[in-house]
């Protein structure tokens, strides 16, 4: 079993937490704060998923020192809002970030102690619902606007974070230039190098040196911060030397809130499930947004709330693929084929007259052989499908899995030496990064294709 693969799997701190089960002398570095959530009092809720674990994690820049002021007078409220999906069976880890500036329809909360309580219906920023009810009502904003059942929620302060960077030796990361924001103490030179604590905080507060100044920005570069994190943890000595383990589980604790339901035996019992997980199957991509107005942001639909049905139904983490020799009686699984080796006649079935002709040069972009176009004679199926000869289910597959929508597939006896695509109502387009972008690992087709994101595996390179 490996301590580093538990650490992996969490990133939130709480399956980190849950590790030091395997390690009794350190159990008592557990003073995890924890706060009552009443999801009782949350009206009818999203159905569990067997095998499925949902964890919200915060995180919040609260105020220190000179500073201290601007907390009492605003509240807390979280920077970093990241669904963490975890699938036990499928040994694979989803995090959906959601920009602190979205622009949601808050589901109401009732005036607790110092907190004031919000409206049903009332239209505001996501992040302020932890001002307006605490946990308790930034949680059931979440599962509220997602669809998804919540199981637990951990809260992480900044300066934990910070922490947790140093208790590691500090996360490499590629500055491509020189970094400078005096509102952020940031003032970084360009290149490969090992940030310290100071300077990763610094890195994950600063706007104004991202590329567009906006948060969704901001949260690309947290993400790499957070694989980087994740490589470090995994591939160093921290589990191997007890007092840097001992640092490590201290710097993730001390800064931690968790609902009152997520104690230690609970998060043993997900490390332990997960400890086989592998860094290339922990994928972070970033809830598909749209412009609100000034500097917010609104969810894109159908786009988003499609990613949250696949998170809620457990279908955000796609099966892992097999290995040659894997399958029974040690065959080997139909090799790929390459878009070259494919002759294709497009049918328009959709209505919009000439789209047939603006499909045929985005396939041949992509390698396929376009024999021609037309409208439909022979089959004419409501969804996009793709037709082939006995025998060359490959070929059609391949094109199936070019487009955006992907395809059904079906054999036709009286087709040979092309296979034929129907497009139907269902038509979105040509997947034209297909296999070939930067974004997260996912299986064509998948939930996370198209995504902006990345897989905690991909490592530092200025190059």
């Amino acid at each position: 079993m490996s301590p580093g693969q538990w650490v992996a799997c969490g990133l939130t701190g709480v399956v980190i937490a849950g590790s030091l089960v395997g390690y009794a002398g350190y159990r008592d570095a557990l003073a995890v704060q924890t706060e009552d959530i009443d999801t009782d009092a949350w009206g009818d809720r999203p159905a569990q998923v067997e095998g499925i674990h949902n964890i919200l994690l915060l995180a919040t820049d609260e105020r220190a020192g000179d500073d201290a002021e601007y907390s009492v007078a605003n509240g807390i409220r979280p920077d970093v809002l990241v669904l963490v999906n975890i699938d036990v069976d499928k040994g694979g880890v989803t995090m959906v970030n959601m920009p602190r500036d979205l622009m949601v329809t808050m589901p109401g909360c009732d005036p607790a102690e110092d907190k004031p309580g919000i409206t049903t219906g009332t239209v505001d920023q996501l992040n302020h619902a932890m001002f307006y009810g605490g946990l308790d009502c930034q949680g059931k904003t979440i599962e509220n606007i997602t669809g998804v059942h919540l199981d637990h929620m951990v809260l992480v302060d900044f300066a934990g974070f910070q922490s947790i960077v140093d208790s590691v030796g500090g996360i490499d990361m590629c500055i491509p230039e020189p970094l400078q924001d005096p509102k952020a103490k940031l003032d970084l030179p360009a290149g490969e190098q090992t940030l310290d604590g100071l300077q990763a905080l610094a890195l994950a507060r600063s706007r104004d040196t991202t590329e567009n100044g906006s948060d969704l920005d901001r949260i690309k570069r947290q993400q790499e911060m957070i694989g980087a994190i994740l490589r470090k943890v995994t591939t160093g000595e921290i589990m191997s030397s007890p007092a840097t383990l001992y640092d490590f589980f201290g710097s993730v604790t001390d800064s931690m809130t968790t609902d009152s339901e997520f104690g230690v035996d609970e998060m043993a019992e997900l490390a332990i499930a997960m400890r086989e997980v592998d860094l290339g199957r922990m994928n972070m991509v970033t809830v598909p947004v749209e412009d609100y107005n000034d500097a917010k942001v609104q969810l894109m639909e159908p786009q988003a709330s499609e990613l949250f049905t696949a998170v809620a139904a457990g279908e955000a983490t796609a099966a892992e693929r097999e290995e040659p020799g894997d399958g029974e009686g040690g065959e080997s699984p139909e090799e790929a084929v390459d878009p070259s080796e494919v002759s294709v006649h497009i049918v328009n079935n959709v209505g919009t007259p000439g789209l047939a002709g603006q499909v045929e040069p985005l396939l041949a972009g992509l390698g396929f052989t376009v024999t021609g176009s037309g409208n439909p004679t022979t089959r004419a199926p409501e969804q996009t499908t793709v037709y082939h000869a006995p025998g060359e289910q490959g070929r059609a597959q391949a094109l199936a899995d070019a487009l955006v929508s992907g395809a059904q597939v079906e054999e036709a006896a009286d087709l040979s030496g092309s296979v034929e695509l129907v497009m139907g109502a269902d038509w979105q387009g040509v997947e034209l990064e297909a296999g070939s972008g930067d974004g997260p690992a996912a299986e064509p087709g998948g939930a996370l294709e198209g995504l902006e994101g990345t897989s905690a595996d991909q490592a530092v390179d200025c190059g």
